[in-house]
């Protein structure tokens, strides 16, 4: 949430009361301010866990009464649950801003609760991802009025969560239908990620960066196996519903890519494009009568994908002087090696053999990766000075 001076130097400048030299001076100031001023992590650590707390102990409340209320006392205590971390997120704005942010964002995560509960409440047998289609409808409306990077954190985690609900409602007894989610998930985790910059680092940003980087490798696990996905006697989807979907699904990700990075959109194309050849490489179940080349590209490809994608998080990383893609690069090429060595070849070798290597793996794997981390980061660091 914006401070109220700001507003004010905002109405003050545009009746020309002050000129806007003088009010970016103002700015300036106040931004350095903040800086000698802000609040340490052991503060913003106790705030964190304090909000986390203070929500599950109003649920557990809630759930320990629940039997014993009304159905009136019920949709009662959901909407005093729901108002009153907004109202005192909203009295203590002008005091403590980190707090109010707090508050605020766990009014959001109760509403959600609210819709669910309420439905409960009424017996109401509607679709069931319009519960979350109103969560996220609040959590934008919260961001709205508010602009702060709680709330654009659950813009970010449920309006995605509210369009995979709905596509699996759609899409349910359709083959494929699960490998279109997890690619889409998967570019939206890369755009997340890369929406940071050198010149571009708010504090939404640096959520969203977080939020992407949680979700990547998992995202890059789903759509490697989406391939076992497909049930026996299951419907392929049709090319007419086939091709609009899976471009929307590309699409999306891509739009908040491009009004994220701007111009350094094309390296997100190029990422696209690796999700879907990663997707065309999705590990499936063994068939009879397999050529010896599709058995090695079935049981090869996925990881090579993976291990190429890794290579070019990296890269990437250091074309922009981003830390964070070079770390999650080099875990993730671990993590590849790692279940290529435990799938493909541990199998393969007698129980003495297998552990041997796998330690041998863990130790010379280990220290290569870790000394190749160091030495890219150690790059960036000489060239940042």
């Amino acid at each position: 949430m914006r401070a109220r001076w700001e507003r004010y130097l905002e109405r003050w400048t545009s009746i020309g009361l002050i000129e806007s030299a003088v009010a970016e001076r103002i700015r300036a100031y106040e931004a350095e301010q903040e800086k000698v001023q802000g609040l340490r992590w052991p503060v913003l650590l106790a705030i964190s866990l304090g909000g986390l707390l203070l929500g599950a102990g109003a649920l557990l409340f809630v759930a320990a009464h629940w039997d014993r209320l009304s159905p009136a006392e019920r949709f009662g205590l959901v909407l005093l649950l729901v108002g009153f971390f907004h109202v005192a997120g909203a009295m203590l704005s002008t005091y403590f801003s980190a707090l109010s942010s707090t508050l605020h964002a766990v009014g959001t995560v109760c509403l959600g609760v609210g819709i669910f509960l309420a439905g409960q409440i009424f017996h109401l047998q509607e679709h069931w991802p319009g519960g979350l289609m109103l969560w996220a409808m609040g959590a934008w409306i919260a961001w709205g009025l508010l602009r702060d990077w709680p709330q654009a954190t659950l813009v970010a985690l449920l309006t995605p969560m509210w369009i995979g609900a709905e596509w699996i409602e759609a899409s349910r007894g359709w083959s494929g239908s699960g490998k279109i989610l997890a690619e889409c998930l998967l570019l939206l985790a890369i755009s997340y990620l890369t929406g940071i910059s050198q010149e571009k680092e708010s504090p939404t940003r640096k959520a969203l960066a977080w939020l992407g980087g949680l979700a990547l490798i998992p995202a890059a696990g789903a759509v490697m196996w989406s391939g076992t996905w497909s049930f026996h006697g299951a419907r392929s989807l049709p090319a007419g519903i086939l091709v609009p979907v899976w471009t929307a699904a590309l699409a999306l990700p891509l739009v908040l890519a491009w009004w994220l990075r701007r111009k350094a959109f094309w390296i997100n194309l190029i990422a696209a494009l690796w999700v879907l050849m990663l997707g065309a490489t999705a590990l499936q179940m063994p068939v009879g009568g397999e050529t010896l080349l599709r058995q090695a590209w079935r049981e090869l490809g996925p990881y090579g994908m993976c291990a190429l994608g890794s290579i070019g998080l990296i890269a990437w990383g250091v074309k922009e002087a981003r830390r964070e893609r070079i770390n999650l690069g080099v875990a993730g090429f671990a993590l590849t090696v790692l279940f290529f060595y435990f799938s493909n070849v541990m199998d393969k070798l007698g129980r003495a053999a297998s552990l041997v290597g796998l330690g041998v793996l863990f130790l010379l794997g280990g220290w290569l990766l870790e000394k190749m981390r160091r030495r890219l980061l150690a790059r960036l660091e000489k060239g940042a000075a």
